[in-house]
């Protein structure tokens, strides 16, 4: 199967997540397929867990094998450094590996990316940094650990015994107690000592803060041609030349438009001179983009304004109140933050220099 194909299912974790907790059913229940068990029953058998041997390189430890962790609980989740869904859980997965390191649990996140740039280690690594991912983390550029689960989803949690058998599995955001009841069972039956009922804190960060599903009223938006959606700007999309773009005076929500000289390319849109901007009718507290310079070294500057003004208080982590900031690496951005009310917003980036590549709207 495509990249283009899983890519696909990182958007169908958060609209099923969001969903679910608009009708009422809760964050901590929005689920697409988990092995739900209550703390009487006992945890089924989901098969063996698979070899590791895929990766092209771990970072933060030597290579792992399922046989030399025989006698660990072993918590395996799929990642991909830009995904807002897997954002959302890094800061329990972080706790708990911190939580019970010293008793028995080892997490592994098996990084496996989506788009191009993700392939580049150095651009993992960083992320690793910025995010205080401190626990081992397989590069699976090839997809070779991801076919050997049958994994389908950024992100997806797999819960391996101490006999290295799966017993549960989770795909998304939210169950967070749930799991950790899981890696509690898990330990216990291991023979680990003092694994109490108490849960885990999550220190949730920018883009890691969970998603407020109330006001959540727009989805994530692919801004390459393999994948755009609601694009409004004149004359539509023209693959792999550049060429002059306008946006409509007014766009209806989740509609987006290019303003300046643009070039579609299959993962990204490009901008081919200074002055270009991105236009997007959205309804959510929090707004960011997927972007990067097009030359890893380089930088772009730009700025933000939210209904035609500088955001102020509803700046995001990457601007000032003006709204001013800058790209200079290929990651996600977080570019508005809005205070209650949430409402109904036109946003609007200028790129004050080219050489600039936005891949991604995301929204939480």
């Amino acid at each position: 199967m495509s990249n283009d194909l899983f890519a696909t299912r990182r958007h169908f974790i958060g609209a099923v997540t969001a969903a679910l907790a608009t009708a009422g059913f809760g964050l901590s229940s929005a689920k697409v397929s988990s092995s739900m068990t209550k703390s009487t029953e006992v945890l089924p058998s989901e098969g063996i867990v698979p070899s590791f041997d895929g990766a092209i390189g771990w970072l933060k430890s030597a290579p792992l094998t399922a046989a030399g962790l025989r006698g660990k609980v072993i918590l395996v989740q799929f990642w991909t450094y830009t995904c807002i869904n897997w954002l959302r859980t890094l800061p329990y997965v972080r706790a708990w590996a911190e939580k019970y390191k010293n008793q028995g649990l080892v997490v592994i996140g098996v990084h496996t990316p989506e788009f191009s740039f993700e392939h580049n280690v150095d651009n993992v690594q960083q992320a690793m940094k910025d995010m205080r991912v401190a626990y081992p983390v397989a590069i699976d550029n090839d997809y070779a650990i991801w076919n050997a689960f049958a994994n389908h989803y950024w992100p997806a949690l797999y819960f391996v015994d101490s006999m290295g058998g799966i017993r549960h599995h989770y795909y998304g955001e939210g169950a967070y107690e749930e799991s950790e009841r899981v890696i509690q069972r898990l330990l216990n039956e291991a023979g680990a000592n003092g694994i109490g009922p108490e849960l885990v804190t999550a220190d949730a960060r920018r883009a890691e803060v969970a998603a407020d599903w109330d006001d959540l009223e727009s989805s994530e938006s692919y801004l390459g041609s393999a994948r755009s959606q609601h694009v409004a700007s004149s004359g539509g999309a023209l693959r792999n030349s550049s060429r002059a773009y306008a946006a409509p005076a007014q766009l209806t929500i989740n509609q987006w438009a290019l303003v300046g000289n643009w070039t579609f390319e299959n993962e990204a849109v490009v901008l081919s001179d200074v002055n270009g901007r991105i236009v997007y009718q959205f309804h959510a507290r929090d707004l960011h983009l997927v972007m990067g310079p097009v030359t890893r070294g380089t930088s772009s500057r730009f700025r933000v304004l939210i209904d035609g003004v500088p955001p102020g208080a509803a700046r995001g982590f990457d601007v000032d109140d003006q709204g001013n900031g800058t790209v200079t690496e290929q990651r996600l951005y977080q570019l508005i933050r809005q205070p209650l009310p949430v409402a109904e917003r036109r946003f609007e980036i200028e790129f004050l220099d080219s050489g600039v590549a936005a891949y991604a709207f995301t929204f939480s």
